[in-house]
């Protein structure tokens, strides 16, 4: 410990894992929410948030949060299921 004060205030990271837990679209909820641009990015930016208060990489924080705006915008949409 370098004796520093933390950067984010305490119970952050718990507080952002617990959004993107509640924000996050699971298999089953996918089908019913797959047009939802608002929800997809939702749950992106959860997870660079989660990923920034939790010291993780820039990079994957920048990637997640521009996938997001992507959807927001409409540039990305779901493939659909692969058909057999």
């Amino acid at each position: 410990m370098s004796g520093q004060p933390p950067v984010w205030p305490e119970g952050s990271l718990e507080k952002s894992r617990e959004l993107h837990a509640d924000l996050s679209i699971g298999d089953r909820q996918w089908h019913q929410l797959k047009t939802r641009r608002d929800r997809r990015a939702a749950e992106l930016l959860s997870a660079a948030l989660a990923r920034l208060v939790n010291n993780g990489p820039d990079t994957e924080v920048v990637q997640l949060t521009a996938q997001a705006l992507s959807w927001l915008r409409g540039e990305l949409k779901d493939p659909g299921c692969p058909h057999r």
